[in-house]
């Protein structure tokens, strides 16, 4: 058992590097992805239609191969696939480097929808090296990493965007060609070949990788939990600036902060407060806690009269990042060794096609119920509180889910119940 602690030290960073760098190139390209294809189209009518495949096929293929690399990583290990995901995100960025046209931005946008799917590795990763004890803080220090490398991203690429317009992309190459070289010196296996278990199309398609949630009801359960959350924070971010702008007047700097707190403030709450209140309420309570949280959070920005109320909500909302890494130590402890890189696939599969509807939901509710209101109205709040809805129903989910999940050693020896 001694050799399997520095395995643990090493892969735990680099994982949390792997996930910020992630997040971060990502960030990176999002001031500058729409003046490059602008720059490339007739008019903004064509800027627009380009934009939209970018964005759509992007979590497509996120939706897509997400449980193939899972599944992959069942078959062959962790390690070989976060590598191939790495290097293929730094070709990615070149593609966008030297692209000489749109056909080549949605090339590249293709191929980071695939490496982007490296996340199904990682959680699985995370689930190998992780105890009872520390699962649901590893899986805080991931949400930590994501919302940090959220937040950087976007700031870091609008300022080398005004430098060249294709230096963010540089940078991002850069920075993932350095973490594949760190990972293929550092980074130790996490599965045991004796864990492993044959690769399968039926289970890596991301129809038939939903029989792992099938096969586990306390897991089916909280992936539709996730659902329901996650349909609740693409519409968020969809209307997010539209309402802000609408009703109190904010400009690019408010709204730049004001998501930036946010994330600021999650990304320390799952940092370093979930093994706490994981170790005082259980994996179990904290779920619903958090849920319950973020349903009021939504229900204040809807009712928000002033721009200080809203601030106020924000910081309520950040509390509600503890439900997700939760969520994931329930579903890791839930299933099997070999069965990890699948059921992490599925998950994310679920969540990135979620992605596809929600920011279009959020935009129709918002449309609908703003059209010719000058000032601040309830109606222009329906889109959060439909968000609410989505998260009360997300915790009724998770009620159930719950009580067909397996004790938590750590509820155990405290002597509570689930």
């Amino acid at each position: 058992m001694s050799h399997r602690k520095p395995a643990r030290q090493a892969g735990i960073p680099f994982i949390l590097v792997t996930i910020f760098l992630d997040v971060l190139t990502f960030g990176l390209v999002i001031p500058v992805v729409p003046s490059l294809v602008r720059h490339f189209s007739a008019d903004d009518a064509h800027a627009a239609w380009w934009m939209g495949m970018m964005v759509a096929s992007f979590s497509i293929m996120q939706f897509l191969f997400a449980p193939v690399l899972g599944a992959l990583s069942d078959r062959f290990g962790r390690r070989p696939v976060i590598l191939a995901s790495v290097a293929g995100a730094a070709i990615d960025q070149l593609f966008m480097v030297f692209a000489p046209g749109l056909v080549w931005l949605l090339a590249a946008r293709l191929i980071a929808g695939v490496t982007a799917a490296n996340i199904t590795a990682a959680n699985a990763y995370i689930a190998d090296i992780s105890t009872a004890e520390n699962r649901a803080k590893n899986f805080g220090l991931v949400g930590a990493a994501f919302g940090l490398g959220f937040i950087a991203g976007p700031a870091l690429g609008g300022l080398l965007g005004e430098i060249h317009l294709r230096l963010p992309f540089m940078v991002a190459a850069g920075l993932a060609g350095l973490n594949f070289l760190y990972g293929l010196f550092v980074l130790p296996e996490s599965l045991a070949p004796a864990n492993r278990r044959p690769f399968s199309w039926r289970r890596a398609n991301p129809v038939g990788s939903l029989a792992a949630l099938f096969k586990h009801p306390a897991v089916l359960g909280l992936a539709a939990t996730r659902t329901c959350s996650v349909l609740a924070m693409g519409m968020l971010q969809t209307i997010w600036v539209l309402y802000t702008t609408k009703l109190f007047k904010w400009g690019e700097l408010e709204n730049g902060l004001s998501l930036a707190a946010l994330g600021l403030a999650t990304a320390v709450v799952q940092g370093v407060l979930i093994s706490r209140i994981v170790r005082r309420l259980g994996e179990a309570r904290t779920v619903l806690l958090g849920l319950t949280v973020e349903a009021l959070a939504y229900l204040g920005y809807g009712m928000a009269g002033s721009g200080a109320l809203f601030v106020g909500a924000i910081l309520i909302h950040a509390l509600a990042g503890i439900s997700s890494p939760a969520i994931q130590s329930v579903v890791t402890r839930s299933v099997g060794a070999n069965e990890q890189g699948a059921v992490q696939g599925a998950f994310a599969s679920v969540q990135s096609v979620t992605f596809i509807f929600a920011p279009l939901i959020g935009a129709e509710l918002y449309g609908l119920f703003t059209a010719g209101e000058s000032s601040h109205s309830l109606k222009a709040g329906i889109p959060f509180f439909f968000g609410a809805g989505c998260l009360l129903l997300a915790g009724l989910i998770a009620i159930w889910a719950l009580r067909r999940a397996a004790p938590s050693p750590i509820i155990a020896r405290t002597g509570e119940t689930a």
